[in-house]
């Protein structure tokens, strides 16, 4: 048996009981922001301290706390209507899974999710590997809003 059969069974083995295939590696996630997500969004905590990414960025809503949050809440972002309703209507509460797999199609996300053909997403972006969306959403749940 080859080492790329074997690698692939025991993805098929973790996948099957639920835990995810690749370990999520938040350095790399940090990096794969930097790369290619800060140019839209930061992170800002609630004092307003820039935990990531640049200051001052409007294109795309602050994520900090975005892991347990329900889509497109942030207040004073004007999220697409399609991203509003999967929250609103559909109930979507971005976990690590949903963010990964918004994060490699929002539009196809969001079409599925709503059931809806003709539903868009303002972030054409798409982090293409698998992995490296883990990654990045592993990195965001790190600025969680902490409870007093």
């Amino acid at each position: 048996m080859t080492f790329a059969s074997k690698a692939a069974i025991g993805a098929f083995a973790l996948t099957m009981t639920g835990l995810p295939a690749f370990a999520q590696d938040t350095e790399n996630g940090a990096t794969v922001f930097q790369r290619q997500c800060q140019n839209c969004h930061n992170v800002v905590d609630d004092s307003g301290e820039v935990l990531a990414g640049r200051p001052n960025m409007r294109t795309g809503p602050n994520l900090y706390g975005v892991i347990g949050r329900q889509a497109g809440i942030v207040d004073g972002f004007r999220y697409g209507d399609s991203l509003v309703e999967a929250g609103a209507e559909a109930g979507v509460v971005w976990s690590e899974e949903e963010l990964v797999a918004y994060l490699q199609d929002p539009r196809g996300y969001l079409r599925e999710t709503l059931d809806d053909n003709r539903a868009r997403s303002q972030m054409a972006f798409q982090v293409r590997s698998e992995s490296d969306a883990a990654d990045v959403a592993a990195y965001l749940a790190t600025f969680g809003v902490e409870e007093g």
